[in-house]
């Protein structure tokens, strides 16, 4: 496969695109520049499955109605340190944004926040929100469903999605400790990314619809499980917690990003935030996690490695490497920014693979 030409865009002109196109698809103001923040978010740090490759399908959905634009937001406290917030079918990443503002203010009042977010449509990174927890000096969790691609331990059929896990923690003098991870040995998010560059995918990634790897993206028909079973243990448990108990559809029941794009996701999330300042302080927990990263410095790297990194150190050297040279983006995908097009409706009834039937 050949790979796409590339283009060098500046952080504040991707925000800029990215939030006039989704404005122009119907976002108010506000929402349409969370959104923009969220995606630049995502392509600076280098995760571009998450950013502007994602711009046509949100423009798509919220012009058809299936991202509810103005939406009757409420939460509720349902104990001390446990609550419930309504996202009313809006777009995902500010939904999560507001659960992850209330779950921290419950923390710093009683040491730990637990927030369930229900219908909300797709939220982008989790890294973003667990980053906001840090800020603030908090650990953080957050997990969240995603479209059933996923072939379960021993089966041939999807059940589960993706349903990623991320984790956060403050480092004193450093940046955060920060990981966000799907289930399944490749992110839904990277083989779209690897479409959109033409480029194949590692064949440990996903399965044909004939259940054999595949390295092409174009055929992905099933995703795979990190660590077999395990991953499979770990895609049930956040699909436990981000569905069944929040009372929204669960496994197979979530609906596909593509099927109806004028109907919401109904989809759910969590965010768990803890205040260390509970359990021994702020400043000691954060010398602690400092002396860890240190002694993990200093561990003689392995062949072919340069050195021993943390979670959240390489999205980190990301970022600055894009500050200096720009950041790139698919000149396809540019073109569509700095075009007048809204959309081309190439998602709408498509099957959770984007693919051209729902079999």
């Amino acid at each position: 496969m050949s790979q796409q030409e590339m283009v060098l865009v500046n952080k504040e002109e991707l925000h800029q695109l990215i939030k006039n196109k989704v404005m122009k698809a119907g976002l108010p103001e506000d929402h349409a520049h969370e959104v923009a923040n969220h995606l630049t978010y995502a392509d600076s740090r280098g995760v571009h499955s998450h950013g502007a490759v994602r711009v046509e399908y949100y423009s798509e959905r919220i012009s058809k109605g299936g991202s509810n634009a103005k939406p009757n937001f409420s939460f509720r406290k349902t104990g001390p340190c446990t609550g419930i917030y309504e996202g009313d079918n809006a777009v995902g990443m500010v939904v999560a944004k507001n659960g992850m503002i209330e779950a921290i203010k419950m923390a710093k009042e009683n040491g730990i926040g637990f927030v369930g977010m229900r219908e909300l449509g797709h939220c982008g990174t989790l890294s973003y929100f667990l980053r906001m927890a840090t800020e603030e000096n908090m650990i953080a969790m957050s997990m969240c469903q995603s479209d059933p691609m996923v072939v379960p331990y021993g089966s041939a059929d999807p059940y589960f999605g993706t349903n990623p896990i991320g984790f956060a923690a403050p480092c004193a003098g450093r940046s955060p400790i920060v990981f966000d991870m799907a289930t399944t040995v490749g992110a839904w998010g990277k083989i779209l990314d690897s479409r959109a560059k033409n480029k194949a995918i590692p064949e440990t990634w996903a399965v044909d619809k004939i259940g054999h790897p595949t390295t092409d993206p174009f055929a992905v028909a099933g995703l795979v499980a990190i660590a077999g079973s395990k991953g499979y243990g770990l895609m049930m448990m956040v699909d436990i917690l981000c569905g069944s108990l929040l009372g929204v559809p669960f496994g197979k029941h979530v609906t596909s990003m593509y099927a109806d794009l004028s109907a919401g996701r109904e989809l759910g999330q969590v965010h768990l935030v803890i205040n260390p300042d509970y359990f021994s302080s702020i400043d000691t927990f954060k010398n602690n996690v400092r002396k860890m990263v240190d002694e993990l410095h200093e561990l003689r790297p392995a062949v072919g490695f340069d050195s021993v990194l943390v979670p959240g150190e390489s999205s980190e050297k990301k970022a600055q490497e894009y500050e200096r040279n720009g950041i790139p983006i698919v000149k396809e995908i540019y073109d569509y920014l700095v075009s007048d097009d809204i959309h081309f409706n190439r998602y709408e009834g498509k099957s959770a693979f984007a693919s051209d039937t729902l079999d």
